[in-house]
């Protein structure tokens, strides 16, 4: 049967700076823009952050009305907004856009090391935002830091705060998270909920080169984007998102699978 592969695409990110990846998106224009061109290359989501005119990272309710108006008029790419935010923030502060009514929202399923930072979410912070995401009919994406952060998902299931399709995002590679590696990946597989999807975000070129193709190859689906890594190839800075979508996009058909189109992702997430 059929296996199209979802590429999400994280174009901006609360840590990637201009300095570093010229081509980085911080403006609403900028950002829907880019959202397109990804789009075209074949991205089906889109998780986004915003920025204040500085760079620095926000997760202000109007920037972000103001970002997701701007994507839908120049294409129909799924919008996956972030509550993670940026280290610090406060729930209030990262729920913002959940109003706004995305399809979907990322959900921090625990806390952890992050860099030198610590990332805090607590089960209580869990069940919160996920009852806030159910009562504006926005799914969750549930993205897990570290191998336990699984079962945590796993007791938002149990306890009715999300409905299936289940749709995870591991992230891979986050200094002081689980690290980027082959076994690992499996083992988070082999670990998943049933009736669930899983999408690979690997940090940095080399886990990109690593588990990209790994994720393909069992099934799964796949996050690339500025957020994550900015090479195109070694010491090379891409010139833009779109060049990393079509980038996996041509490697997952030359291993057999297509990248999905929006109405495949609808409906292996379970969108309406």
């Amino acid at each position: 049967m059929p296996n199209p592969l979802i590429i999400t695409v994280a174009v901006t990110g609360a840590e990637t700076t201009r300095e570093k990846c010229p081509a980085l998106p911080i403006t609403p224009e900028e950002i829907a823009a880019d959202a397109a061109r990804a789009y075209e290359a074949g991205a089906a989501i889109l998780h986004l952050h915003v920025r204040k005119d500085d760079g620095s990272p926000t997760q202000d309710k109007d920037i972000f009305a103001r970002a997701i108006e701007l994507i839908r008029a120049k294409c129909p790419i799924l919008i996956e907004v972030t509550t993670g935010g940026a280290v610090g923030m406060r729930d209030e502060e990262r729920l913002q856009p959940i109003p706004l009514r995305p399809e979907m929202a990322s959900l921090d399923c625990g806390s952890c090391n992050f860099g030198d930072e610590v990332l805090l979410n607590s089960l209580p912070q869990m069940r919160a935002y996920a009852k806030r995401m159910r009562e504006h009919g926005v799914k969750p994406t549930f993205e897990c830091f570290d191998l336990g952060h699984i079962n945590n998902a796993k007791m938002l299931i149990a306890e009715k705060l999300a409905d299936p399709p289940y749709n995870f995002s591991f992230v891979m590679g986050v200094p002081g998270s689980v690290p980027a590696t082959v076994k690992n990946l499996r083992f988070m597989v082999e670990d998943l909920p049933d009736n669930s999807l899983w999408t690979c975000i690997a940090i940095g070129g080399k886990a990109s080169a690593l588990l990209h193709p790994e994720a393909v190859a069992l099934g799964g689906h796949v996050r690339v984007g500025f957020e994550d890594n900015i090479y195109a190839g070694r010491g090379v800075v891409a010139n833009s998102n779109a060049d990393l979508v079509q980038k996996v996009a041509d490697a997952a058909k030359s291993a057999g699978r297509d990248a999905a189109s929006i109405d495949e992702a609808k409906k292996l997430l379970g969108l309406k």
